[in-house]
This record gives structure tokens, sequence and C-alpha cells, in this order.
């Protein structure tokens, strides 16, 4: 206990906050002691107006991310908080472990699960003020961290930097987080050495979730009969236009079969509660699907397209918000993003739709940042489209960026770059377009533009 109290004397001063101690003396002035006062206090429980909390009421607000709109403050109920201490434990976690944390404490992956998994555990926590990937070794090594949470993006900042003696002299084991793409899942576990990745879902306002507790590289978890039974979640069938589930002549939704996209819901219940978001009713129940399968029940909308394959492993394939249609097919920007970061000359990729006069639907763009001393090498990508995806998912315009825009828990945000599109007038930065009879990406200048836009050319 005294060899804790100094290690908190760096921080204290400018922590600003209050501590206290299971103790009933201490060595520092500014710390507080407990269990000196238990012993005077009363027997009797307080009197007191105030509601009793219970597991179904509020406990915190968290704002999500705001990908794909404003953020907004959802409810969390005090059995979610309750079941997300359980994560690293999930996870393969031990009390033993020493975890680094480097998120932003008011999103729930370092909060709830981070933090809240350590408690749970009797783990020691390591936090950072803020991520640095050119840090991030040497602190591991420095505090002899064996666990790490990641989220987004993280691990690819991770790969992307340069090489160091660190990353192949720590003693993690164990990577646990949510928001990892396949290709750069391979590179990691072959630079960084064997860690076992635990890739997982979940959501703010909802408790549905996945771990992926094997060595599969890709899927977000499994769809056992175990994880069904505690947490029931059903994937759905909708319109490929609108996204709405289809619903039968009984206004019944309808279950995919496996190996095909379904829109991911789960029952509202005791286990996952949905208490909505703060002061808005409106957006609250368009959350909510009534009437799924039979009269009366009640599911919570997740917006996110998945794919169970035949051996049950769950993969996500794309938001909604993100998905756009383009030649009548569905082109998903996860799919995409993952191809084109393969290419050892593209640093990071953002894909989204942008709309195109005289054409239905959206047409595919990227916005893509250049690993240094690299240039856009448009056959190589066209060459490797070729190859990789079907001509309806090939991206038709390309913009080149210094860095992309992410939210605080590095997730890519898009609404400025749909709302921008392709015009060289509203854009700065270099733009690219697909000459497919060239196999080519060719600048767009503007005439190019106004002959896209007139329909001179053709996509």
């Amino acid at each position: 206990m005294i060899y804790l109290i100094r290690c908190v004397d760096e921080v204290l001063p400018d922590a600003g906050l209050e501590v206290w101690v299971a103790a009933e003396s201490s060595t520092h002035q500014s710390i507080g002691t407990l269990l000196d006062k238990l012993e005077s206090a009363s027997p009797e429980k307080p009197v007191t107006d105030a509601p009793q909390p219970n597991l179904m009421s509020n406990f915190l607000f968290i704002f999500t991310s705001g990908t794909t709109g404003l953020p907004k403050a959802a409810r969390i109920s005090h059995i979610k908080a309750v079941m997300c201490m359980a994560f690293l434990r999930l996870c393969g976690a031990g009390a033993r472990d020493r975890v680094y944390l480097t998120l932003p404490l008011y999103h729930m992956s370092a909060s709830l699960l981070g933090i809240g998994g350590c408690i749970e555990l009797g783990a020691t926590c390591v936090l950072k003020r803020k991520f640095s990937a050119s840090q991030f070794w040497k602190d591991c090594v420095k505090y002899d961290i064996t666990v790490f949470q990641y989220i987004g993006e993280l691990c690819r900042y991770l790969v992307n930097q340069p090489k160091t003696a660190e990353e192949v002299a720590h003693k993690v084991r164990l990577a646990a987080g949510s928001g990892l793409r396949a290709d750069v899942w391979t590179q990691f576990l072959r630079r960084f050495g064997k860690i076992q990745i635990r890739e997982s879902y979940g959501l703010t306002e909802a408790s549905i979730g996945f771990v992926n507790y094997t060595d599969e590289i890709g899927p977000i978890g499994r769809a056992s009969y175990f994880n069904k039974l505690s947490l029931p979640f059903e994937f759905l069938k909708c319109d490929p236009q609108t996204h709405e589930p289809i619903r039968t002549d009984t206004g019944h939704c309808i279950k995919v079969s496996k190996g095909e996209a379904g829109l991911l819901v789960a029952p509202v219940m005791f286990t996952n509660p949905f208490l909505g978001y703060a002061g808005d009713k409106a957006m609250s129940e368009k959350k909510l699907l009534r009437d799924v399968f039979k009269s009366g029940d009640v599911y919570f909308n997740t917006g996110d397209l998945m794919l169970q394959d035949h051996r049950d492993f769950v993969y996500f394939k794309d938001r909604i918000g993100d998905t756009f249609r383009w030649k009548g097919e569905n082109v998903s920007t996860t799919e995409v993003s993952e191809v084109l970061g393969c290419l050892d000359f593209l640093l990071d990729v953002s894909v989204y739709g942008v709309t195109v006069p005289g054409y239905e639907g959206r047409a595919g763009m990227a916005a893509v940042v250049l690993k240094d001393g690299h240039g856009l090498d448009g056959d190589r990508l066209y060459s490797h489209l070729l190859h990789t995806l079907p001509p309806y998912a090939w991206p038709c315009f390309l913009r080149v960026q210094t860095s992309l825009d992410v939210t605080d828990t590095f997730k890519q945000q898009k609404g400025r770059l749909v709302q921008e599109g392709f015009s060289p007038d509203t854009v700065q930065q270099p733009l690219f377009f697909l000459d497919a009879s060239r196999k080519t990406y060719m600048p767009l200048t503007a005439q190019l533009y106004d002959h896209i836009v007139s329909g001179k050319i053709r996509l």
C-alpha cells in the first residue's frame, strides 16, 4: 500500500482529484483514508429521497463516435456496465497482466472494457495520456506490458512505423479490441511476434457482441450455440437499395442463409437493454424494429451488415451508412479498403460513394495517403483491381491527401469527403479518374470533370 501511495506523487498535483485509500492511515497528506472512518460510521441505512438505482437504470452517458453523423449521447445501463467488465477476461487476460490503455477514457472501450476489465481482473492498468505510435513499443518495454487494447486503425499506425529494437523486445502476449482489418492483422502478426489477437465486435448502445477467440484471421467472432443462448441475435434479409429489412406478406422479417450478408439485430431484453439516446426519442425509435418475427417483439437494429460462414465464423461486411450501390450492385467500402490497403505505396485509404449526374446510385471514390517517397502508380493500381475486385467495386475517382480525418478513437470520418464529391473546383487535393481504355488512373482536370458531368465521358 505504501509503495502504491508513492506512485501517485508524479500525477496527483495535476490530477485535480480527491484520492482515498482503503487504510486506517496514510503517509501522504493529500490522500484520504477510509477504514478509520468506517469504524465510526452508523450501521443504519441512511435515509434519502433520491431514487434507488437498479440494474436497468441509467449508469452514465457515453457519446457515440459520430462516424456517420453527429455524436449521440447513449444511455448506458448498470447491467451493461457490469457485463463490459468481463471483456478482458473473455479475451484471456488475467490478474497478473499489465494492461496498456492509450484510448480516450470518454469512450466505452477504454472506460468500461479497459479500466472496468482491469478492476474485475485485479490487473495492473497502465494509462497513456495520448496514443503515440512512435512511443508505443518503448512504453511496452518500459512498463513490462503484457496486454494492450486497440480500436480502429491503431494497429495499422503501428505497422506503418519504422522498425525499432523495442518492437521485438517486448513481453506483449495479447491484443484485444475491434476494427482490425484482415490485411493489417496479417502484417501485424508477421512483424511483431507471437501476439494473440482477440478481435471483437460491440456497440455503445446495446450489449450484443462477439469475440474471436480463435487464431482465424478476419472474423469478428463465432456464432456458437452458447453465444446465441446468452446474447440472442439474428441476421436479416434487407432491401439492397434501402437496406430496410424485407418483410413477408404477414409483415415479419426473413433470416438470411449462411454465406449471405444480413443485417445484425438483437432482441431488446434484460441482458440486452436499449435505453435510447438522451433527449432524442425520434432517433432512439429509429434504432428499433418491431414485429420482427412475431407481433409485439422488439429488436435493436445495429445498422451493420454481417456474414456468417458455414463454420459459423462471423465477418463484418459494412456499415449501412457506408455501403453504396453502383451498377445495380452493393459495394462494401470495407472490402475495397482492404484490397487497396495491400498496395505497398498506399499508407491510408478511405472508400466512399459520390453522386454523379445522370447515373443511379453512387460511384466509388477513395481518399488515399501515399507512403513517403512513393507516387501514385495508376497502372499498378488498375492491375491490382483487375485481379481482386469486380468492376462495379473499382473506385472511379481518387483523391490524394496528406492525411485522413479520424475520430479520437481512430475511426474514419467520411461526411466531408462525400459532400465535397469529385469536383476540381471544390477539392483542393490532386484528383484522379479511372480511365478503363488506358488501364490506368489519369489526373482529373476541370475539362475531364465537365465531360463526365455532361455525359461525353461515360463511367
